[in-house]
């Protein structure tokens, strides 16, 4: 056994070293990403606390307040047009029971006057625009903004609508695609593989698993963009009755594994030799 250490111990502080120096310096092993844009501040629903959500007043507030970035969640009216909505059952937003697929885009209800946020339990926003948007109204407004569109649902069509809006507009280098799934990922990037896309929920955690185990620098990344929501801003809405996950000391370390300055530096530093191929 003592042997052994001999050549375990300098095997595994060579590796530990050379880890080290590749993630100080991707530029070796990966070329610097060349993005249209950077963005640290990305309003979320147009900036939901501010107004109400997804309106083109939050948009409009949102951009005004000097935002790097819009975030919003698109679906599919019955119509065929892209409506920009973070749920397709449109109780909460509105109160009415119903979803945006079975509706046409002159059917759909305004949302209420008084939104509740959720990330904020108690708070509301409020807002003389309760109109739901169309997605090309928010290309149109603002064409050099980039977008991060959310795809939550596995629909084809609304992922060949967007795509073929972003074409009209000329914005591929702009929008981005994002999803929590990565089977819904892998159809956007064959859907639009020239749009910059985030990592799906599952492709971050192997980010953190690659980044602990000193693997990161050795591994090519197709993704541009990271989000993450700070734990101690989740509350009952995403985590009901998890009474772990709303301790303090349990938000503090997910917090330090989470967003590690230097995971975040390194990530957006690089990009990899080879783009993959959706598959």
């Amino acid at each position: 056994m003592a042997s052994s250490l001999y050549f375990i111990l300098p095997a595994l502080g060579g590796y530990t070293l050379t880890s080290l120096y590749l993630l100080k310096n991707p530029q070796i092993l990966h070329k610097k990403k060349r993005a249209a844009f950077h963005c640290t501040h990305i309003s979320h629903r147009g900036g939901s606390g501010e107004r109400i959500e997804s309106t083109m007043e939050a948009f409009t507030h949102a951009v005004e307040q000097g935002t790097g970035m819009l975030e919003l969640d698109c679906h599919l009216t019955r119509d065929g047009h892209v409506v920009v909505s973070h749920d397709e059952n449109l109780l909460r937003q509105t109160g009415h029971d119903v979803t945006i697929s079975s509706l046409n885009l002159e059917e759909l209800p305004l949302q209420k006057d008084r939104l509740e946020v959720t990330f904020y339990a108690g708070h509301y926003s409020t807002g003389t625009d309760r109109k739901i948007t169309l997605l090309e109204e928010v290309f149109r407004k603002f064409p050099k903004m980039p977008v991060n569109i959310e795809i939550k649902e596995d629909n084809s069509l609304l992922m060949e609508k967007v795509s073929n809006m972003v074409k009209q507009y000329d914005r591929e280098d702009l929008t981005v695609w994002a999803t929590v799934d990565s089977t819904i990922m892998k159809k956007c990037r064959r859907t639009n593989s020239t749009m910059p896309y985030s990592f799906s929920m599952r492709r971050g955690l192997q980010l953190l698993l690659l980044y602990y185990s000193g693997l990161l620098p050795f591994v090519p990344l197709g993704e541009s963009f990271l989000q993450f929501y700070l734990p101690r801003i989740i509350n009952r809405t995403y985590i009901p009755e998890e009474r772990l996950l709303k301790n303090r000391m349990v938000i503090y370390l997910i917090e330090k594994c989470t967003c590690s300055s230097a995971m975040r530096i390194r990530t957006s530093r690089r990009r990899s030799k080879q783009e993959p191929q959706a598959s």
